[in-house]
């Protein structure tokens, strides 16, 4: 299912009707900045488009960067929902220079059946969740990073590992630098604000207090976090634990708007990867929203790419995943466009 393969033998099969629901619901499972879901779709009868939708574009997320990988993510999830229709997906990315909002636009291609890896993928959906809290005892499954690192290829990326006694002291106290600098600007706490819920809530988007640590500062083994509480006292996570069993960062070789949307089809493909074998991934996006701090990172550890994401992997039995908002709250009428 890479990208190469998608714009293979397109065909022009009809969308079906009844199985809309069910694709846009299956795509709407992906990871998102804060949670805030930022994609739409319009259906026509042979294809599926996808947009951003920029009313849930952070106020700290100037170049839309963010926004874009949350839609790539979205991007892969809508095509594992069509492997689970039995056919391959047939991807144009960014294909309409004169529409630059027209983010891809997905067809049913030739039909073949779900590998075994996809059906478990699918089946992890429903527990797949940025981690926050601590982390099991234990080593990752055997093989798993070097097939999540075949992952990023397969979405034109790559799975930077770091080593534990050399390059994290250093990435470490780089990202506590930059989460002490970012986390008092005034765009970033007012997004906290507008997007973390307090306990309770029943909100079908944004942060949970069940999905945030205290703000505790970073802990043996783990990176500094977005401090998402700001004092409120709300958090329901802690930080305590064995460490992360892995660090890694996801690039690509550019900097581009498509490049933003393969870093987040290939999020979203190794996340969904690591959940079929039980292990979740806490995310730090916040230091690399910094262009000087993407830059300074990719000097400091000699990084062969553009960095996008910091992951830190882990075993975790935990099934609690955020609120998606319904199907139908994520189309654009066919004439508003």
């Amino acid at each position: 299912m890479s990208e190469t393969l998608q714009q293979a033998r397109p065909q022009h099969v009809p969308i079906p009707a009844e199985s809309v629901p069910a694709l846009l619901a299956t795509a709407a499972r992906a990871p998102s900045i804060f949670n805030t879901q930022p994609w739409l779709f319009r259906v026509t009868t042979n294809a599926i488009e996808l947009y951003p939708d920029p009313s849930r574009r952070l106020r700290s997320d100037t170049s839309g960067r963010e926004m874009l990988m949350s839609c790539g993510a979205a991007l892969f999830g809508l095509r594992l929902a069509i492997r689970a229709l039995g056919y391959q997906p047939a991807v144009g990315l960014l294909p309409d220079p004169e529409r630059p909002d027209l983010l891809a636009r997905v067809r049913l291609g030739v039909r073949a059946p779900m590998t075994e890896a996809e059906r478990r993928m699918i089946e992890a959906l429903p527990h797949r969740h940025t981690h926050r809290g601590p982390f099991e005892a234990g080593p990752l499954p055997k093989g798993l990073l070097i097939g999540l690192q075949h992952d990023a290829v397969v979405e034109r990326a790559s799975l930077a590992l770091i080593d534990q006694r050399t390059a994290y002291s250093e990435l470490a106290a780089i990202v506590a630098r930059a989460a002490s600098t970012l986390n008092a600007d005034d765009r970033a706490r007012a997004d906290a604000r507008h997007w973390v819920r307090p306990p309770g809530s029943t909100a079908r988007d944004g942060v949970p207090a069940s999905a945030i640590a205290e703000s505790s500062g970073p802990r043996p083994g783990r990176l500094a976090q977005r401090d998402l509480d700001l004092g409120r006292g709300i958090a329901e996570l802690t930080q305590d634990g064995p460490p992360a069993a892995a660090t890694a960062i996801l690039l690509t070789q550019a900097d581009t708007r498509a490049n933003w949307l393969r870093a987040g089809q290939a999020l979203h493909r190794l996340l969904t990867h690591a959940a079929s074998q039980w292990v979740a991934a806490t995310l730090y996006s916040q230091p690399l929203e910094s262009p000087p701090v993407r830059t300074l990172i990719r000097s400091r550890l000699g990084l062969p790419g553009a960095p996008h994401v910091l992951l830190q992997l882990g075993r975790a039995q935990t099934a609690r995943p955020t609120a998606r908002r319904s199907a139908a709250e994520l189309l654009i009428p066919d004439q508003a466009r």
